[in-house]
């Protein structure tokens, strides 16, 4: 991706944000020469990749295949002296924007339609060699339990949530004519290097083409 194209999106994003009245914490404002004067008392933000978070998945096209996020809290499984048990995040998906099927070993999450248009997704639940299976499943939306087939669609209009379980695979996108959707994922604590297991090889984070300076920087490169 170019950092043109990574700006434009962020810029967007504030807009969108702001039209659901949204706020991010202050330092999800920060230019990257705030980040530079920022000693250890920041390492939270830096350890447990907070912040800013845009990727295409290696697909080259964002708008197909791609999506933006924005962590707003978390913990550390490879840190001994964690105490947060819990993560967050708002996402924004676009219409027809594929996040490609994936599933999580080790994090549970709700999927929360905050607002805009309504959000699909497919779910399957994983076999025991880490494949699509052909066998239905249980989920629960809101609190109600919903059976679902192998590969069955489920649609959530604004308000409304699901919870994920651990290794039930999911993909996700906006449906087309309804706008894009504000996301919130609320789950056990995230591991974005890895506890995504796509169920076909893809990217986790962008290879940047740095044709402009960056606006904002992203979660991968505090560092």
């Amino acid at each position: 991706m170019k950092r043109s194209e990574i700006n434009r999106l962020m810029q967007e994003a504030l807009d969108f944000f702001d039209l659901h009245q949204f706020k991010l914490p202050p330092w999800g404002y920060y230019p990257p020469e705030k980040w530079k004067a920022l000693g250890s008392e920041a390492d939270e933000i830096r350890e447990n990749m907070l912040g800013w978070d845009i990727t295409d998945f290696g697909s080259g096209d964002f708008y197909n295949c791609g999506l933006l996020l924005f962590t707003l809290r978390n913990g550390n499984y490879h840190d001994p002296a964690n105490k947060k048990t819990y993560a967050e995040k708002i996402m924004i998906v676009r219409e027809g924007q594929m996040t490609p099927m994936h599933y999580h070993d080790l994090k549970m999450e709700d999927i929360i339609n905050r607002g805009g248009g309504n959000l699909c997704i497919q779910l399957y639940l994983s076999d025991e060699n880490g494949g699509l299976s052909d066998k239905p499943g249980v989920v629960s939306i809101d609190g109600i339990e919903h059976q679902f087939k192998p590969g069955e669609t489920v649609t959530l209009t604004p308000g409304e949530s699901i919870a994920l379980v651990h290794r039930l695979y999911h993909k996700f996108w906006a449906e087309k004519g309804k706008g894009m959707v504000l996301v919130g994922e609320v789950s056990q604590v995230n591991d974005d290097k890895t506890d995504n297991l796509f169920y076909e090889k893809c990217g986790r984070f962008p290879e940047i083409e740095e044709d402009e300076p960056p606006l904002h920087l992203l979660c991968s490169e505090y560092k």
